[in-house]
Order: C-alpha cells, then sequence, then structure tokens
C-alpha cells in the first residue's frame, strides 16, 4: 500500500468493552462480599477465637473461595480491626481490648446517632419495608433465642442504615466500629446481655426509622447505645451501677 493510499484509510475502531473481564471482575467482587460475610460473621461468633493465628489458605478452606478474593476480604477485615496482618508471620484475629471498646462506644454513639436520623428521614419506600421487616426478625430471634440469627439480622440492619443514610463520611467511619461491637456483645451477652432486651432495642430503632420518625430514631438509638455500655462495663469492669 502506498503512503497516500494509506493516508486515506479509515482509522481503526476502537475495540468493544471486553464483556467477559467485566463478568469476571463482576463475579470476584461478589466472592470477595462473601468471603468477607463468611469470614467476618466467623471471627464475631467466635469461630475463631481472639488470639488466634489463621492463614489465608486456612480461611480458603474455612469459606471454599479463592485466593484473591480471600486477599480482598482480608484487607477489609484489618482495615475494621478484625484481623491483624503479620508480615511474613500470617494473620491473627486481635484480642479484646476493654480500653478500645469504651472508646469505641464513645465515637459509636455519636457518629450512629447522624446515621439513625439520617436514615429516618432518607430513606425510600422500599427501605423503610425493608426495616419493617428487621424489626420482625429481631422480634423473632428474642423470642428463640437465637444469637447467631440475632447477629445477622444486626449486619442488615446496620448496612442497610448506612446505604439509607446516604452519607459516604459517616459510613466510612462507622465501618470501623460494627464488626469490633458485635464481637465483643457475642463474647459476653450470656454473663451480663439480656438478649430479648438487646433484639427489642434494635427492633426500637428498626421500627422508628421505617416511620420516618427521625426524634424517635435517635432517642431508640440512644437507648441502645445505653444499654451496651451498661453491659460493658458490667461484664468487664465489675461496674453494675
Amino acid at each position: 500500500m502506498t503512503g497516500k493510499t494509506a493516508s486515506r484509510t479509515k482509522a481503526a475502531a476502537p475495540p468493544e468493552p471486553d464483556e467477559t473481564t467485566d463478568n469476571v471482575a463482576g463475579q470476584r467482587g461478589r466472592l470477595t462480599d462473601l468471603a468477607y460475610e463468611q469470614i467476618e460473621e466467623a471471627i464475631v461468633t467466635l469461630r475463631l477465637a481472639p488470639g488466634t493465628s489463621i492463614s489465608e489458605l486456612q480461611l480458603s478452606e474455612l469459606t471454599g473461595i479463592g485466593r484473591t478474593p480471600i486477599r480482598e476480604a482480608i484487607q477489609r477485615l484489618a482495615r475494621e480491626h478484625l484481623i491483624i496482618v503479620l508480615p511474613q508471620r500470617g494473620l491473627l484475629i486481635p484480642p479484646i481490648d476493654v480500653g478500645k471498646q469504651l472508646r469505641l462506644l464513645e465515637t459509636r454513639r455519636e457518629v450512629e446517632r447522624l446515621i439513625c436520623r439520617s436514615a429516618a428521614r432518607r430513606a425510600t419506600p422500599e427501605q423503610r419495608e425493608h426495616f419493617t421487616r428487621l424489626a420482625r426478625e429481631f422480634a423473632q430471634s428474642a423470642r428463640v433465642g437465637d444469637d447467631v440469627s440475632f447477629v445477622r439480622a444486626d449486619r442488615e440492619f446496620n448496612e442497610l442504615c448506612l446505604v439509607a443514610a446516604r452519607n459516604e463520611f459517616a459510613e466510612g467511619a462507622m465501618r470501623l466500629m460494627h464488626g469490633l461491637s458485635r464481637r465483643f456483645w457475642y463474647l459476653h451477652y450470656k454473663e451480663a446481655a439480656d438478649l430479648p432486651m438487646m433484639a427489642k432495642l434494635h427492633a426500637n430503632v428498626a421500627g422508628a426509622i421505617a416511620k420516618g420518625d427521625v426524634d424517635g430514631a435517635g432517642k431508640a438509638l440512644d437507648a441502645l447505645l445505653d444499654n451496651i455500655e451498661d453491659f460493658t462495663r458490667a461484664t468487664v469492669l465489675g461496674d453494675r451501677r
């Protein structure tokens, strides 16, 4: 082909998006979410006990999920202080630090009040129906004394609050606290916490958000966190005021 002919040749069209690559990325993202949920629940419900050393391979065997999604889930759990990555030595499920737990509660009260009030104000009709359903699930877990079902409903409730509130800054802060709070509660609840009362307090928050009661959501959240703080002090510090 001569130079003149080449200059008149139509430029090649850009390549079409690689849908196969997009599908693979989407599937990997779903596997990462699934790995995170399974490992987080194992940590919160103490199947992976505080102080336990573990490897990526063991987590892969525990979940049945490949190493790449496991690594991505580990990074997320490390940001949330549920796993400590020890370079060249593997992974550690961190011990429970009571002082950190009390500082967490102090911070959580302010951030979560904002989230619950915002969710009550901004939730869509579909999200309000979801909050109503969760209120029923909390009541059911209280009736049958099912602590694992309660923990799962609590995680679902927390995620829904974050989505409904539509505040990415508050969401980022809150994600650092939820898993640690659930783990601490699960470790000690049989000693000082009342599962039916805890479920009822959660149901009150969910119900207020479902109804769009902004002030009611804030007050219900305060009552819930008052109960959690009293439980923390009674369980670990022997303060049974």
